[in-house]
């Protein structure tokens, strides 16, 4: 498909107003869905809760507001692909898969290392998954269909609409190939409220005591010196400055709740946000930086062929 459309998708009502971007418009890079890319989410024509992943020009890999991706970890066929040989990034289409990278100091006997997939690295787009996109006022529905891979093929159809103060992003992955699915999906939440700077007004509370999993590199060093300027209490993180460095971490105790699975408020204001999802987590991780914080709440995804899943975030905004 042959992205044409830049104007924004406006999705409006007498509390919400939220901007989609068009597939491909804002972003066309590799590791975010090109759908329901939502740059800025306003409530009462006031404030505002979406900022970029990163505030530097050609820095970070093109992140910003609300989006998704699929498989950061557990890329859909990577593993038995071969260099050349494409696989599937739901949300986007299929990528090839590139040469390894050899290892220094080995040999030629040995070979080159078989590195897993990296989403930091750009990939090939060999074929781009059609989308078809109907929009009412208060309403967007994208449905992504399938590119037969080596036995994979979806059907991905999500919908993001808005209700009073109340954000929702329904998702339906239909599996029309013959091979399993089996991957991971999460909203990278890039939040900055009304654009104030991340420290001691922020709160983000998580609905149990919180405890860490080790984090992975590159972030085990960043997050070793947050913890100097982390102030965690029970569900709550808080940094006590304003981070220089970007963290990472994984609280552990999560499970199914009816509660929020975060929120996060800027104290002196009482504005936040927060997050409802309707499936046990995977995992769940935080990331942040000077001027954004991001809660990730990751659903597991395994659908065998013929099968269908169905999952839903919904967001509340208040003031």
């Amino acid at each position: 498909m042959k992205i044409i459309e830049s104007s924004p998708i406006f999705l409006q009502n007498d509390r919400l107003t939220v901007e989609v971007a068009q597939p491909g418009s804002v972003y066309a890079g590799t590791r975010f869905d090109w759908t329901t890319f939502i740059t800025q989410v306003t409530l009462d024509g006031t404030h505002t809760y979406c900022v970029p992943e990163s505030l530097e020009p050609g820095q970070g890999t093109g992140g910003s507001g609300l989006c998704n991706e699929f498989g950061i970890e557990e890329a859909i066929g990577y593993d038995d692909a071969q260099p050349g040989e494409c696989f599937p990034k739901l949300g986007i289409g299929l990528l090839v898969k590139p040469e390894p990278p050899p290892v220094e100091g080995e040999g030629h006997s040995r070979g080159p290392r078989r590195a897993g997939y990296n989403f930091f690295l750009p990939h090939e787009i060999a074929a781009r998954f059609p989308i078809h996109i109907d929009v009412t006022e208060t309403q967007a529905t994208f449905i992504l269909d399938p590119v037969a891979c080596r036995g994979y093929a979806a059907r991905l159809t999500k919908t993001v609409s808005i209700d009073g103060a109340e954000l929702t992003i329904a998702y339906v992955l239909e599996n029309v190939g013959e091979s399993p699915i089996k991957t991971t999906e999460y909203i990278h939440n890039f939040t900055g409220i009304d654009g104030h700077a991340m420290g001691p007004d922020y709160r983000l509370r998580l609905p149990y005591t919180i405890q860490f999993d080790s984090p992975s590199e590159p972030f085990a060093e960043q997050l070793a010196q947050m913890m100097a300027v982390l102030d965690i209490q029970d569900g709550d993180i808080r940094c006590k400055a304003t981070p220089e460095h970007a963290f990472y971490c994984r609280p552990l105790g999560f499970t199914r709740t009816d509660a929020p699975q975060w929120e996060l408020i800027h104290e002196p204001s009482g504005v936040g946000m927060r997050e409802y999802d309707d499936f046990t987590p995977d995992r769940v991780a935080v990331w942040g930086t000077t001027h954004v914080i991001s809660a990730e709440i990751f659903v597991p995804v395994s659908v065998q062929p013929g099968e269908t899943q169905r999952w839903t975030r919904r967001y509340e905004f208040f003031a």
